[in-house]
């Protein structure tokens, strides 16, 4: 365990910023849960709906510091393409 102040300060800081990255990665994997189980299902309304929902919550990440803004692009890319795929194959 540290014994400066500064030190001892540095680790609670390093504490509450876990706790609140740890916060935000939590909700994205549950939106990220969500999108994927309604296009699962095959629900389109739903799944774009929470589509909206998950791309929102991507980039407050990227905001945030909690993801890099890249791959929060390649999670939106990925799964936009499933919900138009989605909607294409409930259209024909």
């Amino acid at each position: 365990m540290a014994n400066h102040v500064s030190s001892l300060k540095r680790v609670r800081q390093t504490e509450r910023k876990t706790a609140v990255n740890r916060a935000n990665k939590s909700r994205i994997r549950g939106s990220l849960r969500l999108l994927r189980e309604a296009i699962q299902k095959g629900d389109v309304q739903a799944a774009s709906e929470q589509y909206r929902k998950t791309a929102s919550a991507l980039d407050k990440s990227v905001q945030k510091g909690v993801l890099h803004a890249n791959t929060a692009s390649r999670y939106k890319s990925r799964l936009n393409a499933r919900v138009k795929a989605l909607a294409t194959t409930k259209a024909a």
